[in-house]
């Protein structure tokens, strides 16, 4: 197909960073369209880790272009940090990022806002990553936000920084301990890191739309995961944004028409950072083993995640409101070191079978899942790269994924590196895959083009 989106299918974390940087050589433009600095992508090839935190993925293949869209939250500092620290990496950044103008800005007096909300008992605690992000977006709900083309004005931020301060937002600061910020200071300085910015920014709605209408191929990426979405997850225990596909219209200012397949990113196992109910949680030793197997420590902060088995409720909660085409599993290596592996197929509430995810987070705090427990196979799978070198009882396993989902299995990573993959299906990537002609194409999918130029 034309444009597929990857999305998280579980609480994030799910290693959407390598599914993206494995199928990136594949399109022209790799574009992301919500969440902050908050989202941590870790790719690892030539015995190199990259972890990414602002910039898409797909950044690391060469000649891709990658987009960060309005959907976004910006921290300017941290963003320009990471295009320096690519860049001494040997990867040409300078060129290849293209930046919205309309994303909003994340400023320091936003983390201590974060800080403040996850230490103050009066407020439920999310366990966020304290990086400004939550605030940041509730200012730019608010309508007092700053965005990237308000900092080529210092009075047009200043303005803003005191209309946010005067929006209530300087009194929470004051309760929370913290003085008030010179806002003229505040305003130079971001000014400053808007200058340097400038030449990554621009119109990408109306950029990539040309792009597209050209011919070009677009990956969409997707931060964090299904069921931390703000509409549709486990709610209030979700982030900021719209992590589902269907966000990736409005976050990236572009029709709707323009995706043609969603491809969910699951771990072989379930995984949770921060509060929040979490039905298949393992607070056991095979928890334990799960963690340390899968090195499940958090790329942005380094915490240690809630590691549990694989829930196929919320799994099938996240292909329908994704409208998943196919599925990626990932980490399934770790899954090596077990006998058997429990599966939660349903939940059971007081009594009652619950058909679907409950919205209520207290119910799904009391569930008790309903386990199948299948074999494992004690035998090493990272070294396979066909589906045939996986043990019978890891194919039934997949098997049993695709069914709890209703998606076949496209994609099996069994390692870190980028290498350690098995593709088992390419017809939503394939360049031969033909799209039917749809309203404001100016080009059939599969018509090849040359890359998007900058």
């Amino acid at each position: 197909m034309s444009n597929i989106a990857v999305v998280g299918g579980q609480w994030g974390d799910e290693g959407k960073g390598k599914i993206v940087d494995l199928l990136a050589d594949k399109f022209d433009i790799v574009a992301r369209w919500q969440g902050g600095p908050n989202a941590g992508h870790t790719v690892r090839f030539e015995g190199k880790v990259f972890a990414l935190h602002h910039i898409p993925s797909g950044i690391l293949r060469e000649g891709v272009i990658a987009v960060i869209g309005s959907g976004a939250v910006l921290d300017p500092v941290a963003l320009l940090q990471e295009i320096e620290k690519l860049e001494q990496e040997g990867i040409k950044v300078r060129g290849r990022l293209r930046v919205s103008h309309r994303a909003h800005v994340i400023f320091p007096l936003h983390r201590e806002l974060d800080r403040w909300a996850e230490e103050n008992p009066s407020i439920v605690s999310l366990g966020t990553t304290r990086l400004g992000i939550g605030p940041a977006y509730m200012t730019k709900m608010a309508r007092v936000g700053v965005r990237l083309v308000d900092l080529g004005e210092v009075e047009t931020v200043r303005a803003k920084l005191q209309a946010f301060l005067d929006a209530g937002f300087g009194e929470l600061l004051r309760r929370s301990g913290h003085s008030l910020p010179d806002a003229q200071a505040l305003a130079e300085e971001y000014h400053e890191h808007g200058r340097v910015l400038a030449p990554f920014t621009g119109d990408t709605p109306l950029w990539l739309t040309e792009r597209m209408k050209e011919g070009a191929r677009v990956l969409f990426e997707g931060a964090q995961g299904a069921m931390l979405d703000v509409d549709h997850g486990t709610y209030p225990f979700v982030t900021s944004s719209s992590t589902v596909a269907g966000g990736l219209a409005p976050g990236l200012g572009i029709g709707p028409r323009w995706l043609d397949g969603v491809i969910g990113v699951f771990k072989a196992y379930s995984t949770r950072v921060g509060a929040g109910p979490f039905p298949t949680e393992q607070r056991t030793e095979a928890g334990e083993i799960l963690r340390e197997r899968g090195r499940e420590y958090g790329t942005t902060t380094g915490r240690p995640r809630r590691c549990g088995w694989f829930d196929g409720v919320a799994a099938r909660h996240a292909a329908t409101i994704n409208g998943l085409d196919a599925i990626a599993v990932t980490l399934f290596d770790v899954l090596d070191a077990f006998e058997e592996i429990p599966v939660c197929v349903a939940y059971r509430y007081r009594g009652m079978d619950l058909p679907d995810l409950p919205a209520e987070p207290w119910v799904i705090d009391e569930v008790e899942p309903t386990y199948e427990v299948l074999p494992g196979w004690r035998h090493p799978t990272s070294g396979a790269r066909r589906i045939g070198d996986l043990p019978a009882a890891a194919r039934r396993y997949l098997d049993r994924i695709s069914s709890l989902t209703g998606c076949e299995v496209a994609i099996v990573s069994v390692g870190g590196d980028r290498e350690q993959a098995i593709l088992c299906s390419d017809r939503l990537w394939s360049a031969n895959m033909v799209v039917p002609a749809r309203a404001g194409r100016a080009a059939p999918a599969g018509t090849p083009v040359r890359r998007a130029d900058t």
